[in-house]
């Protein structure tokens, strides 16, 4: 199977409130705005600390990180991977568990999560996982604002749902 897909536009297109994620989760303050910068190495090597810095039940602080360091990643199984790790850790933390990062409700969060990850399937090939992501991220949206975020995971998870019908077999 062929897939018609684009990847992300941007590595460091994260909503302006993720610019304080690093330093709200963890002693390496920055990396998160260093890998908004442009500086992918700089911010990759700083968000690594911050996620080696972690105990494994830190799970807000994982989400958060393994988000950033999934849109860093110049291959695509390794962006995968970390899309995954982001969703798994997000499972385990309180729906005020990100608060100190400006995201009212961890659920807010999720729509966002299932985006990049049913994205990074779909650049896979794997059509399926793709879509059973944009079904989860739907049954989530009520919980996004009717701000500029939200309209940027609504306006996401339609072109995300578009390049899955458009997939065509080889």
């Amino acid at each position: 199977m062929r897939v018609l897909a684009e990847p992300r536009s941007t590595p460091f297109s994260l909503p302006q409130h993720y610019g304080r994620g690093c330093a709200a989760v963890g002693r390496h303050h920055g990396g998160g705005r260093v890998a908004l910068s442009g500086d992918r190495v700089r911010g990759v090597a700083m968000l690594s600390a911050c996620w080696d810095g972690t105990a494994d039940e830190d799970h807000g602080q994982r989400c958060v990180i393994a988000h950033y360091l999934a849109d860093l990643q110049d291959d695509l199984a390794d962006e995968v991977a970390w899309d995954a790790r982001a969703l798994t850790e997000h499972g385990q933390v309180a729906d005020a568990g990100l608060t100190e990062i400006g995201i009212p409700s961890t659920r807010g969060m999720a729509p966002s999560l299932h985006l990049n990850l049913g994205d990074g399937y779909l650049r896979q090939g794997r059509v399926h996982d793709a879509r059973a992501q944009v079904e989860l991220a739907l049954t989530t949206l009520d919980a996004l604002g009717d701000d500029g975020y939200g309209a940027m995971i609504r306006k996401g998870l339609a072109g995300l749902q578009e390049r899955i019908q458009a997939t065509v077999p080889d």
